[in-house]
């Protein structure tokens, strides 16, 4: 939208008190309400600029653009907590006040293209009017956790959404849209803070994942199939990406229930998370698909696998999947294209009806290039592929960025805002690390870091390495270290030199999956030393 279109929404509106209305040659002399009436130009132009404006993605630059055309009553309604568009619903209230007075009340009022425009108003102005009625539902849902708390405003709503002229079903799928987008701006915006443009460009990724790049489509035809579309994140390890992977997951459409005055799921339970690279080989199939009793050696029992616990309208969050075999990945495969798995033991394949998120640090080319990531199962994987940025590259674009991620972590670890404790955390890291500390383990070590801060009042950040080395070799050598730390310190001395956990696997004789887990367990080890 260009400035002139932006002035003219807004200029328009604020000469609505001046303007006279002639709908088809009708007017309002009687009390029967004219059939098929038609919008103004300059009403019509209103409206439909309304409608590009509220249904585009509230992280775009286009948005961001919009929000500086509104300059100082803008900041007003952001820094109050309200919606940064709660400044055109004067305008449009006065707007539809007028329409009211001619008879233009309800969407039947109007046919064809100005019936549409009208119903976007409608809700917009609807869905405004509840926002804070629906973060203060989503609080509460936090709160209460898996079990889903009644909706107390939802009778309000829905009668407004019927006076509107809306229909029964209809009511009902708009309250359900309007928690939804409530939801997905809540978790994207407030999850994954930051300013610089990589974190701008992951915020807008991360809407259209939800809603696709346009809403009134999703709307339409696509909220109730949005399980076909698979998702990938890619990116450093503990830059974030079970964030964003939970952001997706929990801002799915719940149906409502009139009966109970509830949705019938919590948004709590609509999203489940597995880290692959912490189960062997022998048990992935049994966590993912589940068994039945007697399947195997110890199934004392039947269990339930993660595909059968994915509520059909959440997602499923497989992390690392980078780490898994071939033969898992056909089998995951199945499920995508088939949307059936089996649980081990069992002839009944069950239905799985949720999204898959998968997130990896591993570089998919060079896996795939080797054959050990098959072609098929990355394709069927990257309906939508997001790079969640590293924190080096956030604080190179952005110096306020680091401060934006201590406020964040300090109010989670605290349950309040606290700025004498983040400035006793920003004055720690700086006084502690060089300027340019390139942060390799990214948000992950940056939330150690203001704990450690916090306990030991300084952080000196990740060891380095070749003292951390010539510390380990010294300790071996007198005889202080145990095997494991001994095997451990050698796997992540190897993994420096040759940067994958595949070579190191070769080269101490071990599988993939051990050889990672003595990495990790080598860096932890080489930091103690260094400390």
């Amino acid at each position: 939208m260009d400035d002139s279109s932006m002035k003219s929404l807004l200029g328009n509106g604020m000469q609505l008190m001046h303007t006279q209305y002639a709908y088809s040659g009708h007017r309002k002399t009687n009390t029967t309400m004219p059939k098929a009436q038609r919008l103004k130009a300059e009403d019509r132009k209103f409206f439909g600029l309304l409608a590009d404006l509220i249904f585009s993605n509230p992280f775009s630059t286009q948005r961001a653009q919009m929000e500086a055309m509104l300059d100082g009553a803008s900041k007003s309604a952001r820094q109050s907590g309200e919606h940064h568009y709660s400044v055109i619903l004067p305008v449009l209230e006065r707007r539809l006040a007028k329409l009211a007075e001619h008879g233009i009340d309800r969407i039947q009022s109007l046919g064809g293209n100005d019936r549409s425009v009208l119903e976007y108003a409608f809700l917009f102005r609807i869905y405004n009017r509840f926002i804070e009625n629906f973060d203060a539902l989503i609080q509460a849902q936090i709160e209460q956790g898996d079990q889903s708390v009644e909706v107390p405003f939802a009778r309000e709503l829905l009668a407004q959404l019927d006076a509107a002229g809306f229909g029964e079903q209809e009511a009902l799928r708009y309250l359900e849209l309007f928690y939804q987008f409530r939801r997905a701006y809540f978790f994207i915006a407030h999850s994954l803070v930051g300013d610089s443009p990589s974190m701008k460009s992951l915020r807008h990724a991360l809407w259209n994942n939800v809603f696709t790049s346009d809403v009134r489509f999703y709307a339409a035809h696509l909220w109730d199939r949005m399980e076909d579309f698979s998702t990938l994140l890619l990116g450093e390890t503990g830059t974030g990406k079970g964030s964003a992977a939970a952001a997706i997951g929990r801002s799915g459409l719940i149906p409502f229930d009139p009966g109970t005055k509830r949705f019938k799921f919590s948004f709590t339970e609509t999203f489940i998370a597995i880290n692959l690279s912490e189960f062997p080989e022998s048990l992935i199939e049994s966590e993912l698909f589940g068994h039945r009793k007697g399947a195997f050696t110890g199934a004392i029992d039947h269990h339930k696998g993660l595909f059968e616990r994915c509520n059909p309208h959440g997602s499923l969050f497989l992390d690392e999947i980078g780490d898994v075999s071939v033969p898992t990945q056909i089998k995951l495969l199945n499920v995508l294209q088939e949307r059936r798995f089996t649980p081990v033991g069992s002839h009944q394949p069950l239905r799985f009806a949720g999204r898959v998120i998968a997130a990896t640090n591993q570089p998919l080319a060079v896996l795939r290039e080797q054959g050990q990531f098959r072609d098929d199962f990355y394709y069927r994987l990257s309906s939508d592929v997001i790079e969640v940025p590293s924190l080096r590259v956030r604080l190179k674009e952005s110096t306020s960025e680091l401060e934006q991620l201590v406020v964040l972590l300090v109010k989670r670890l605290t349950g309040h805002h606290e700025p004498e404790l983040v400035e006793r955390v920003l004055d720690g890291l700086h006084d502690n690390l060089q300027v340019a500390y390139p942060w390799p383990g990214n948000v992950r070590e940056l939330e150690q870091a203001v704990r450690r801060i916090i306990i030991s009042g300084q952080y000196f950040g990740v060891s380095n390495m070749q003292d951390a080395a010539s510390s380990w070799l010294e300790r071996t050598q007198n005889g202080q270290l145990t095997a494991e730390e001994i095997l451990s310190g050698y796997c992540c001395m190897l993994y420096e030199q040759y940067g994958t956990y595949e070579e190191v696997a070769r080269r101490a004789a071990l599988d993939r999956r051990t050889a990672k887990k003595h990495v990790q367990m080598g860096k932890s080890l080489f930091e103690t030393l260094k400390t």
